[in-house]
C-alpha cells in the first residue's frame, strides 16, 4: 500500500501535539439516521472457520444489507486484538474470520488496513501471536498501530483520543467476536468500537468515569457516531461465554451478522443468546436516549430471524464487576504497553 493518506474528513488544529476536532456527528451519523430509517440487518449460519465458506457467506449478508464497498476506497477492519494469545486465544478475532473479510475487500477493489488499539501490547504484535498476521501475510493489506491520537469532542460532552486510522477510512469494518463481559455483560458489536480510543486512554476512561454513573456507557455510545460510514462483521461463529472478555469458555453459535447500526446488531444478538438486554449498561444506555436500535420493532431482517437462529445454555455473569480500574492496574497496563512498543520498533 501507498504512503500516508491525508486526513480528509474534518477540519483540525493541533493542541498538544495531538489533533483536534471539534464538530459534533461526523459522517456516520449513526444515531441521526437510525431515527429515520428501518435498521437492516442481515444474519446467516456459519459453522466453520473456513475461509472460503467465510468470505461467502458475508458476501450474502452483505448484499441483503446494501453494504458494497466502492473500489479504491480505504477499508479499515477492526478487529477485537484485546491483548496477546495463541492462535486460536478465544478473546481476540479468529485469525481466519479476520482474513474472509480482508479477501471480501480486496475482491472489491479496496485498499485494506487491518488495526487495532489493544488492552495490552500492540496491535501488530497481538496479530503476529495470535495468528492473524500469519493468516493475511499473502494479501496486499496493511497492518498497522493505533498509534496516532486525534482528540475529538463527543455529543455528550466528554471528548475522547481517537486514533487517526480510524478517522481517515472511507469504510470502518467493525468485526468483533461475541463475548460475554464481566464489566458490561456482553461484548458485541457497540463495545468493540472502544478499541478506536489510542493505547492507555481506555484505561484512563474506565478509571475516570467508571464510578460517575452511566458516563462511561455514555462515552461508548458517542463513538460510532463521530467516526466514518461503517458496518459491523459479527463473529458468531465460536462465541465466549461464562467470561469475559480475556478468558471464557467456547460456545459453538454458528452464525454471523452484519448490519450498519451496532445498537441494532446488539439487540439482535442479545436475543439470539437468550440474554436479558436490560442487564446491559450499554444496551440500557441507548434506551435511555431512545435510540432506534433497541427497537425491535425498527429492525428489518432480510434473511434470517433472531428466532430461526436463538439458542439455549449461553451464560453470562450473574454478577458485574466494576468498570473503574485501580490505579495499580492501569500503571501495570502502562508498563506492558511501553515493553511491546519498543519490541516493534
Amino acid at each position: 500500500m501507498g504512503g500516508p493518506v491525508a486526513l480528509k474528513r474534518f477540519p483540525h488544529v493541533f493542541n498538544n501535539s495531538m489533533s483536534h476536532y471539534s464538530g459534533g456527528i461526523m459522517d456516520s451519523g449513526y444515531e441521526k439516521r437510525s431515527s429515520q430509517k428501518q435498521l437492516k440487518l442481515s444474519l446467516g449460519r456459519c459453522p466453520t472457520y473456513d475461509v472460503a465458506l467465510v468470505k461467502e457467506q458475508i458476501g450474502r449478508l452483505a448484499e441483503a444489507v446494501l453494504l458494497k464497498p466502492s473500489s479504491g476506497s480505504i477499508c479499515l477492519i477492526k478487529p477485537n486484538l484485546v491483548t496477546a494469545g495463541g492462535p486460536g486465544f478465544l478473546a481476540c478475532s479468529q485469525p481466519e474470520f479476520v482474513a474472509a473479510v480482508a479477501e471480501w475487500c480486496l475482491d472489491h477493489g479496496c485498499r485494506v488496513v487491518i488495526g487495532d488499539s489493544p488492552a495490552f501490547g500492540s496491535a501488530r504484535r497481538v496479530m503476529a501471536l495470535s495468528g492473524i498476521a500469519e493468516a493475511v501475510k499473502h494479501l496486499d493489506v496493511t497492518l498497522v498501530n493505533f498509534t496516532r491520537p486525534v482528540r475529538v469532542d463527543l455529543p455528550g460532552g466528554q471528548s475522547a483520543a481517537i486514533a487517526r486510522e480510524a478517522l481517515e477510512c472511507d469504510l470502518l469494518l467493525n468485526v468483533p467476536r461475541v463475548k460475554a463481559h464481566s464489566q458490561l455483560y456482553v461484548s458485541l458489536a457497540l463495545k468493540n468500537y472502544f478499541g478506536v480510543v489510542v493505547g492507555w486512554r481506555k484505561a484512563m476512561h474506565h478509571a475516570r468515569n467508571g464510578e460517575m454513573g452511566n458516563r462511561f456507557e455514555e462515552l461508548l455510545v458517542d463513538l460510532p457516531g463521530v467516526l466514518p460510514p461503517g458496518f459491523s462483521i459479527v463473529d458468531g461463529i465460536v462465541a465466549m461465554h461464562r467470561e469475559g472478555p480475556m478468558t471464557g469458555t467456547p460456545f459453538q453459535l454458528g452464525l454471523i451478522a452484519v448490519g450498519e447500526d451496532p445498537i441494532a446488531v446488539d439487540t439482535a444478538l442479545l436475543e439470539i443468546i437468550g440474554a436479558d438486554p436490560e442487564r446491559s449498561p450499554l444496551w440500557l444506555e441507548c434506551q435511555r436516549r431512545e435510540m432506534a436500535g433497541v427497537n425491535r420493532s425498527r429492525i428489518e431482517f432480510p434473511l434470517l430471524k433472531p428466532a430461526d437462529l436463538a439458542v439455549e445454555g449461553f451464560e453470562l455473569p450473574d454478577h458485574l464487576k466494576p468498570v473503574t480500574f485501580h490505579p495499580g492496574r492501569m500503571a501495570l497496563g502502562t508498563l506492558r504497553r511501553l515493553k511491546h512498543y519498543w519490541s516493534d520498533h
